[in-house]
């Protein structure tokens, strides 16, 4: 079926079904004639013929690291929002948490006809400096600041002063170790901490120093033995707080920097109580938060990860406005496509504690 005959059955001009296609200016009353024709004869435009006309594509290409990610899922559902109520199509491709896979598809998508790109930054290595700086397409870096492209990302040196912080508090505090009851002559109790790969800055780096930095501001050290590094797993989360569970009995509080490593240390802390809860099946929801509201340790993290949320009651944790950082990436890469946007912008949004 052609535009012409799209026309004549919703009683319109050919222009006028070529406006309504392209998001042109169109009479409310002909929007709806055509919207019916087209809904009734499942009418598809032709992808290549539009891009001749408009010199769009409209598709956008959206790197991720994983996909099984309650984070990404926010991060492209803000993303989704955008470009649909703007005519845009998604494109999805996911590189598990590989940067020469990201490479390979910010390559690809280039070299395939989308109007821009979205990256879900973890790590920002020369080969990507290089990519940005020659992109052949906008691109915008959701989650990690880079002067070599338009940038959405968090305040994630504030969101760990503030955990660092009330960290601080809580060894304090007679629940938490106090010297009444810190164990090996401690004063407080210890914290220690689940750290990433330094080579993403934004939570490897920039998370563990605004920690460091909260506790230092309340006259307390994160000393180097009690510092693991994971990878972004339960699994890792689990491995990095049982090691430092087994290495150290003056340990109060575990923060880690994301709330799936978290999850994963709390299923140490579980086993390292001897309750017989298999790490392969944690039985009920009302048990696992029995124990931990019984623990003497505590255990913090990032991002406000609602599984984890209902299954233990609730952590101490930092919400970050992730569907929002998809929301503005979107916002900005298409107001460069559509626009010719040349300031360079960069983003920095702000975060909750949640207690």
């Amino acid at each position: 079926m052609t535009i012409k005959e799209i026309a004549q059955l919703a009683g319109v001009s050919s222009a006028a079904v070529s406006r309504y296609l392209n998001g042109g200016y169109i009479s409310e009353e002909k929007k709806d004639q055509i919207r019916k024709v087209i809904e009734e004869t499942g009418y598809q435009p032709s992808a290549q013929a539009r891009i001749l006309r408009t010199k769009k594509a409209c598709l956008v290409g959206v790197v991720v690291p994983k996909i099984n990610s309650e984070t990404i899922s926010r991060v492209t559902a803000g993303i989704e929002q955008v470009l649909s109520s703007r005519g845009y199509q998604m494109l999805l491709a996911s590189t598990d948490n590989d940067p020469v896979k990201e490479i390979t598809y910010l390559k690809l998508f280039e070299s395939y006809p989308v109007d821009g790109i979205v990256l879900i930054g973890t790590v920002i290595t020369g080969d990507h400096r290089k990519f940005l700086k020659n992109a052949k397409v906008p691109v915008v870096v959701v989650g990690q600041y880079t002067k070599y492209a338009n940038c959405i990302y968090h305040d994630d040196h504030g969101a760990g002063k503030a955990m660092g912080k009330l960290v601080a508090a809580r060894l304090k505090s007679p629940s938490a170790g106090s010297a009444d009851t810190a164990p090996s002559g401690s004063k407080y109790g210890k914290a220690a901490y689940i750290g990433v790969t330094k080579e993403d800055k934004a939570v490897g780096i920039a998370r563990e120093d605004g920690f460091r930095s909260g506790l230092k501001a309340e006259g307390i050290e994160l000393e180097p033995e009690y510092i693991r590094t994971a990878d972004f797993t339960m699994d890792a989360g689990y491995r990095a707080a049982m090691d430092l569970l087994e290495s150290r009995d003056d340990i109060r509080i575990i923060s880690c920097a994301t709330d799936t490593i978290a999850a994963g240390a709390i299923e140490a802390l579980l086993a390292h109580r001897r309750k017989e809860i298999p790490r392969s099946a944690v039985g009920s929801a009302t048990r696992m938060q029995y124990i931990l509201d019984h623990s003497e340790i505590q255990v913090t993290g990032f991002g406000d990860n609602q599984f984890l949320k209902a299954v233990t009651g609730g952590i101490s944790t930092v919400h970050f406005g992730y569907k929002t950082s998809g929301i503005r990436g979107a916002e900005l890469l298409l107001d460069v496509i559509e626009r010719g946007e040349k300031i360079p912008i960069e983003m920095k949004l702000g975060f909750r504690l949640v207690e």
